[in-house]
């Protein structure tokens, strides 16, 4: 598969709609795999930067991504869970190269995440700041099941809403809700955080 500079004039599409005109990109791309691309870069490239810290490393690493990806296209798509297996390639890929360079998501060295998953985990604010000092919660969040991980760094770390969640992994808000909730107490239950109050249940008029 050959790879070249978009040439000068080229399409938007030619210049890798969104990654840096100083990389190489695809060129005759299949229309669906193109439409995969511009559809799936952004968050691709949002979610390797909050591991790697820079666009530069995000750039890289989602261009080998997409390289693997459209190796194997034709199997992806006959699978029919497009989206799942392509945010496969995406987890083990960012994962080989952390493990590779021996360090930490940036969003665990450069940022606060115990303030992202705030209201999502605890109230308690002392419990909170010890969090942060400490590997404890990278660990946890780290040995989260694949999909549990996904929606947490997408929700609480990239900020995305729910329902685009659901559509860049390619399953129902529900379903993301109900990962969120399964993950947040797996976080609670493993950092020893207190479980959060239950709303009183309103009692019937006749009560």
């Amino acid at each position: 598969m050959r790879y070249d500079d978009a040439p000068e004039g080229a399409s938007p599409a030619e210049h890798g709609a969104g990654l840096s005109q100083s990389m190489f990109v695809p060129l005759e791309l299949p229309l669906d795999f193109e439409a995969f691309y511009l559809g799936h870069q952004e968050v691709f490239h949002a979610y390797a930067e909050v591991h790697f810290g820079t666009r530069e490393a995000a750039e890289e690493v989602i261009h080998e991504v997409f390289l693997e990806i459209h190796a194997g296209w034709s199997q992806l798509l006959s699978a029919g869970n497009l989206e799942q297996g392509a945010w496969a390639i995406v987890r083990r890929i960012v994962h080989n190269r952390l493990e590779q360079e021996g360090r930490a998501p940036a969003f665990i060295i450069n940022g606060p995440i115990a303030q992202a998953l705030d209201k999502a985990l605890v109230t308690a604010r002392d419990k909170l700041h010890k969090m942060e000092s400490s590997s404890g919660l990278y660990e946890a969040i780290a040995e989260l099941p694949d999909r549990q991980f996904e929606v947490i760094v997408l929700r609480y770390v990239l900020g995305y809403p729910t329902a685009k969640v659901a559509w860049y992994i390619g399953i129902d808000d529900r379903t993301v809700g109900h990962h969120l909730r399964r993950a947040k107490e797996r976080l609670r239950i493993k950092l020893g955080l207190p479980e959060a109050p239950k709303k009183p249940k309103n009692k019937g008029a006749g009560a």
